[in-house]
């Protein structure tokens, strides 16, 4: 009985490849920057907002709270609004899914809207970043 499986995969004339990690790791930071700044400036206008619309800003709480995390190792980052210590509740789960209790309907979706504003960019700069560290020998 066997107990796993091995893949193996090679590059004909190279015995093994390497790859540098700085540049991924450095590239998937600024491309989670770019949409945090995106995401932050869908919630920036000073407006009451209606459903479906983006939010409205009224004391920057929520801008302030989206931000980036990136994994211990470097190689995911997330970019999401986080719970601040200025939130008695964490609001934006209100706004995502409408509130019966609170009288709030949805709001626009402001997170997926950066991503899909910045999905091209994105890819491109990692995909070359992920190219260039590549290190075959």
């Amino acid at each position: 009985m066997t107990s796993g499986v091995q893949v193996s995969v090679g590059f004909a004339g190279h015995s093994r490849i390497d790859f540098d990690k700085k540049p991924i790791k450095r590239t998937l930071r600024q491309q989670a920057g770019e949409i945090r700044k995106v995401a932050r400036r869908l919630v920036a206008r000073r407006a009451i907002s209606g459903p479906g619309e983006m939010p409205g800003r009224q004391t920057g709480v929520l801008q302030r709270s989206i931000k980036v995390k990136v994994s211990s190792g470097g190689f995911w980052a997330k970019v999401a609004p986080y719970k601040t210590s200025e939130m008695k509740v964490f609001y934006p789960a209100f706004l995502f899914h409408g509130s019966a209790k609170r009288n709030i309907e949805k709001r626009g979706n402001y997170m997926e809207f950066a991503l899909n504003t910045r999905r091209a960019a994105a890819q491109s700069a990692i995909q070359s970043a992920l190219q260039g560290a590549l290190k075959p020998r």
